[in-house]
């Protein structure tokens, strides 16, 4: 069986099942977060269509990362998980996915949805299977613990990772997933950071802007947004298809459900990130 190894165990989230499931905890029990944990609600409305989650080492965007899966924890439990990331690394395909095997975290594998990831690959006009874009790409990887958190191993994943995150490119992986979706049990989480190294202030004047078009639902306006106010959010592309895959899939507005910088967690706002959870619901 094919084993995607968690390459930043240890370094940005705790490499021992014990040790990461109390970090975790302390996410969600933060000041700067719920400070209850969550509970699974297995009877939930499964309303949340996609969530936008930040992917730092949870020291740093824990606790607003906590703030989304705790929203997702009462909406009930989805059978499958699109997983998108933006690719730092330059490692590999354009845009990728991998369609069999497991990834593996400390605290145990996710198997991957094989039927799942086989159709948006089809389907996608730009879309290669590359296990090489994943093996080094944190994007991805700092999701899943929390979802084996909530919901141990009975969920599947399809991890598809954006090194082109233009336009065209959002709009073809955001289609492609709501063509192979339709009328499933599947969320859609796009993980990415706000604004990179700039000072607190600046970063939250340029994060509401960036954050203002996704609560409007506006792909395009995100680019354009993105790229008018020079915006270093790295995840714009898994974003923009997240944003279009949801309206097609029914998604009617978004809610920001928490927004801070590692300002906020650190106290030094001298050159921080910013993170945002966002969720796109029916």
């Amino acid at each position: 069986m094919k084993v995607r190894l968690p390459y930043r165990a240890g370094t940005f989230y705790a490499g021992s099942a014990n040790t990461l499931k109390k970090q975790i905890e302390e996410c969600f029990l933060n000041i700067n977060s719920i400070r209850a944990l969550p509970k699974v609600n297995k009877k939930g409305p499964r309303n949340i269509i996609s969530l936008i989650s930040p992917h730092a080492g949870y020291m740093y965007s824990g606790p607003v990362a906590a703030w989304g899966y705790y929203n997702l924890a009462r909406d009930g439990r989805p059978e499958s998980i699109i997983i998108l990331g933006p690719n730092h690394t330059g490692v590999g395909s354009g845009v990728s996915t991998m369609i069999n095997g497991v990834w593996r975290t400390p605290l145990g594998d996710v198997e991957i949805d094989t039927d799942l990831a086989q159709k948006i690959q089809r389907v996608s006009k730009i879309m290669d299977i590359d296990d090489t874009s994943h093996r080094y790409e944190h994007s991805i990887e700092v999701q899943i613990p929390f979802l084996q958190y909530l919901f141990g191993s009975s969920f599947k994943i399809v991890p598809i990772c954006m090194m082109m995150q233009d336009l065209q490119t959002s709009k073809d992986v955001g289609l492609a997933i709501v063509e192979a979706t339709s009328k499933k049990n599947v969320l859609i989480i796009a993980s990415t950071d706000m604004t990179h190294y700039e000072s607190h202030k600046n970063a939250e004047i340029k994060d509401k802007l960036a954050i203002e078009a996704i609560l409007k639902l506006d792909e395009q306006l995100l680019h354009s947004t993105i790229e008018v106010n020079n915006i270093s959010m790295c995840g714009y592309g898994p974003t923009s298809a997240t944003i279009l895959a949801s309206k097609k899939l029914g998604a009617t507005e978004a809610q920001l459900i928490c927004y801070k910088t590692s300002g906020d967690i650190t106290s030094d706002r001298s050159r921080v990130v910013g993170y945002a959870s966002i969720s796109m619901n029916k």
